[in-house]
C-alpha cells in the first residue's frame, strides 16, 4: 500500500514542478549560468539516488557499554538504498525537495561473538531483526554560498560546488522480522507483542505503528557538472519517534502473558521470539532488561544523487 502511495506521491510531485515551471516562465528574472545559458529564478531538477543505508538500534553494536552513533555502528550491516526525487531551487540558494525511497536495515546480536566484556550480555540475548524501509519525504536544502552571490554582476561567477544543510519531515513504513530459534525462517514481530505492547498488564507499552513520521537532517555537497546535470553527495540521518524499529526497547515480560492475550499458536511463537537467550539465566527473565528504553532508534543514508536540470535557456544575443 505504501509503495503505491510513494509512486503516486512521486508522480504528483513531478507534475507539480512542471506546472510551476510553466507558471513562472513568463515573469521570472534571469541570471547567466555561463556565456551561453541563463537561469530563471527557479530551477527544477528530477533525479535518482543510490545510497548505503544503516540503522542505530538496541541490537548488536560494539564492545563495552552502548555508545552513540558511529561509535556503536555495525558497518557490516549496511544495505543498498534507492530513490527518486524532484526539487525546485530558488536562485540556487534554497531548494524544496520531495523524494520517495526504498531501503533495508538489519542487525543481529551474534555479531558480538567472542566479546568478553559487558557486551557479552547482548550476545547472549541472541536477538536479530531485518526490515524493509519505504519513505516519502519533503526536505529543504539551504546553500549558504549562493546567498552571497551578486547576480547582477557578470564578474561574480557562481561556484560549481555548493555545500548545503538539509532537513525536513518524512513518512515511512517498516516491518521488523526475526528468525525463529534454530531455523532460518523469518516471522513478523509486531503481531507477536514480544514485550507485551498493547497488553492491559503493560499500559506504558502501547503497540507501535508500522507507519510513522521521520525527521531527516543532514548535509551534503552539490556539484554542477554541466548545464544539464547535477551531482550531490549527501549524508542524511532520520530521527524517529519510535524505539521499536528492531522490535526491541524495554524489558522481558512473563511468558505466561502471551497465552492470556494471544491465540494458542501465536502465543507459543511469541514466547519463543521474546526470549531467545543462548544460555538462559537461573533466575526468571521476567522484568529483566531486554533493551534500552531511553533512546529512540534511527536510520541513515550516505550516497550519491544525480539529477537533470530543468529551466536553463540558451541566450540569444
Amino acid at each position: 500500500m505504501l509503495r503505491d502511495n510513494l509512486q503516486r506521491f512521486t508522480k504528483a510531485s513531478f507534475f507539480l514542478f512542471i506546472l510551476l515551471g510553466i507558471s513562472i516562465c513568463g515573469k521570472a528574472q534571469y541570471y547567466f549560468f555561463d556565456d551561453d545559458y541563463y537561469d530563471s529564478d527557479v530551477l527544477f531538477e528530477a533525479g535518482i539516488s543510490v545510497n548505503a543505508m544503516n540503522s542505530l538500534t538496541d541490537l548488536a553494536g560494539k564492545k563495552g557499554i552502548g555508545k552513540r552513533f558511529l561509535k556503536d555502528l555495525n558497518v557490516g550491516q549496511t544495505h543498498a538504498s534507492f530513490g527518486v526525487f524532484g526539487s525546485a531551487t530558488y536562485k540556487n540558494a534554497i531548494a524544496l525537495r520531495v523524494e520517495g525511497s526504498y531501503g533495508k536495515v538489519s542487525n543481529r546480536d551474534e555479531l558480538l561473538v567472542g566479546i568478553t566484556d559487558i557486551a557479552k550480555e547482548r550476545y547472549n540475548r541472541n536477538l536479530d531483526f531485518r526490515s524493509n524501509i519505504y519513505e516519502a519525504s519533503a526536505v529543504i536544502e539551504i546553500h549558504p554560498v549562493f546567498m552571497f552571490i551578486n547576480w547582477a554582476s557578470r564578474d561574480d561567477v557562481p561556484p560549481r560546488y555548493s555545500p548545503y544543510i538539509a532537513g525536513g519531515v518524512g513518512y515511512f513504513s517498516f516491518n521488523p522480522q526475526g528468525t525463529i530459534p534454530g531455523t532460518k525462517t523469518w516471522v513478523n514481530l509486531q503481531p507477536l507483542h514480544t514485550e507485551g505492547q498493547g497488553f492491559p498488564t503493560h499500559p506504558d507499552r502501547p503497540n507501535y505503528k508500522l507507519k510513522q513520521l521521520s525527521f531527516p537532517l543532514g548535509a551534503g555537497v552539490k556539484y554542477e557538472a554541466s548545464r544539464l546535470v547535477n551531482f550531490r553527495f549527501e549524508v542524511l540521518h532520520r530521527f524517529l519517534r519510535t524505539d521499536y524499529l528492531d522490535d526491541l526497547s524495554s524489558r522481558y515480560i512473563d511468558p505466561a502473558e502471551f497465552a492470556l492475550y494471544l491465540p494458542a499458536n501465536k502465543a507459543a511463537l511469541a514466547a519463543r521470539m521474546a526470549d531467545k537467550q543462548i544460555n538462559p539465566v537461573a533466575i526468571p527473565s521476567t522484568g529483566r532488561k531486554r533493551g534500552t528504553v531511553t533512546e529512540n532508534d534511527g536510520f541513515f543514508t550516505v550516497g550519491l544523487k544525480m539529477s537533470l536540470v530543468i529551466g536553463r535557456s540558451k541566450a540569444v544575443f
